[in-house]
């Protein structure tokens, strides 16, 4: 099955976020249908901080790494592109398609002193002659667009996100991430607003995936939350050899 058909199931399709070659092995064991690079894991893991602060070729070796040890179907997180520039943006997206991606998510903010959003029309005129540059390329990749109103808690939130929605979606997106969207009237009013599939990301107060499916969500993430949880449960384990001095914790 194709990737954007995956999103057309009976059921959300449930993305398996990675990080690195061992995290998409144990992504491949668990049966995951596709999965999904964490750009605020990957980030972590060379000491920088999500945002772009890394080299796009620094993402890309880890793509690459990534891309030869599955079959599995791989979305890449690009941020907001690794440029402003719409042919650059292209470019990028060329480079991961030729390794083997399959989707990119591309979001309409970027982190400056602090995260701020992108004007929606700039933005969404942007994605336009990116899908364009990749249609006369001949090249088809799944654009999952993202857009960061509810993790900047933007004012008349729901409104702002159907207007960048509805940009967003003239441009030529295939699908819609709101990360950070918690409550369930909230999420049947995005989802309800548009014929792309929608995609949420783990939350702490997020429904289970059976009712966000009756919400009408095509697609699930974990973002972050897996790798941060990983190391959490690292620090915890280490504490105790330390406390215990021994390594009956490990086992």
């Amino acid at each position: 099955m194709k990737f954007k058909d995956l999103h057309n199931q009976n059921k959300p399709l449930l993305i398996g976020n990675v990080w690195d070659v061992p995290s998409t092995k144990t992504a491949e064991r668990l049966g995951f249908q596709a999965i999904g690079t964490s750009s605020a894991a990957v980030a972590s893991l060379l000491g920088y901080n999500d945002g772009e602060e890394m080299e796009f070729s620094e993402l890309e070796y880890f793509v690459k790494r990534i891309a030869l040890s599955t079959k599995l179907p791989l979305s890449v997180d690009l941020e907001s592109g690794y440029s402003r520039n719409p042919v650059d943006i292209a470019d990028h997206v060329m480079r991961l398609a030729d390794i083997g991606v399959v989707g990119i998510n591309i979001e309409d903010s970027i982190v400056e002193e602090k995260r701020i959003l992108l004007d929606a029309e700039e933005f969404a005129a942007a994605i336009r002659e990116v899908k364009q540059i990749l249609e006369q390329a001949s090249i088809d990749i799944f654009l999952n667009i993202r857009t960061d109103t509810f993790i900047l808690h933007k004012e008349n939130v729901i409104n702002e996100t159907k207007n960048r929605i509805r940009l967003y979606e003239n441009a030529g997106a295939d699908g819609i991430f709101t990360p950070c969207i918690e409550e369930n009237t909230d999420i049947a009013e995005i989802a309800n607003s548009t014929d792309l599939p929608l995609n949420v990301m783990c939350m702490p107060n997020l429904s289970d995936f059976k009712t966000l499916a009756g919400l009408g969500v095509r697609r699930i993430s974990m973002g972050n939350w897996l790798f941060d949880n990983m190391y959490s449960q690292f620090e915890n384990t280490t504490r105790e050899i330390i406390n215990h001095q021994s390594f009956k914790s490990i086992f």
